[in-house]
């Protein structure tokens, strides 16, 4: 069994932070996107647009699929699927047969809450509003965007990276975990965290919740995560297998 090619190389030597393309390549290309997002207005231009598309109000923010569909029933589907691995990691613990999946189930178990963990903490201190706060969209406060000066008397904002498209880009960590396993595989879980993390981000979007940035540094934040967890728990994984 294998993992990805990159993947592969880079678990193979001891853990360390270097320049790897495959946590600086997609880690710069994010950055730069928010920063057009932001520094260049895309983000308002698109806001701008969903919110005209929505009678000029955020008419979706109750919507039953976006609210309670994607917003509520997503967390606990996500939570769900966390909970069938650890089962799955208890169970297949009973069968040494089994032990190839062991290290992976381990290291997915850490991964996909590394990332959303780490989305969380950094919302409490960023100070970054919701589009549905700001006056330009119906709320009482006015547009500031990331390290920018936030008046006194506003509260903290706690939009930035988006949440909960972070319990779907949790589960980019699959790259690594199932590629451990097989390749395919590892590229099947990459594109499943994706999708999942897109649809609970553009519908959160919708919502007025998130402007597209939030959700790029989300990604981004979880990517960085599974590399991160990967090269100290999947050091070596693989090394035996053809």
């Amino acid at each position: 069994m294998q993992i990805p090619a990159l993947a592969r190389s880079r678990t193979l030597a001891a853990p360390r932070l270097r320049f790897d393309p495959l946590l600086w390549g997609p880690l710069c290309a994010m950055a730069a996107a928010i920063a057009l997002l932001q520094g260049a207005g895309g983000d308002l231009w698109l806001a701008d647009r969903l919110y005209a598309a929505e009678g000029g109000r955020w008419a979706l923010e109750h919507h039953w699929v976006t609210e309670t569909l994607v917003h509520q029933w997503g967390k606990h589907l996500d939570i769900v699927a966390w909970v069938a691995m650890a089962i799955a990691r208890i169970v297949l613990s009973r069968y040494p047969a089994a032990r190839a999946w062991w290290k992976p189930l381990n290291y997915l178990l850490v991964a996909t809450l590394a990332g959303p963990l780490l989305v969380s903490w950094m919302k409490s201190w960023t100070d970054v509003d919701c589009p549905w706060d700001l006056t330009r969209y119906g709320g009482l406060h006015p547009y500031v965007e990331l390290f920018q000066h936030r008046p006194s008397g506003y509260g903290p904002g706690q939009c930035f990276p988006a949440g909960h498209s972070s319990a779907g880009y949790g589960w980019v960590a699959l790259f690594f975990g199932l590629g451990t396993i097989k390749p395919r595989w590892g590229w099947i879980g990459l594109g499943a965290g994706i999708s999942v993390g897109l649809v609970f981000g553009i519908s959160q979007q919708l919502r007025g919740a998130h402007f597209l940035s939030h959700d790029v540094a989300s990604v981004a934040v979880c990517w960085c995560a599974a590399w991160c967890v990967q090269r100290l728990m999947l050091s070596g994984q693989g090394e035996d297998r053809a």
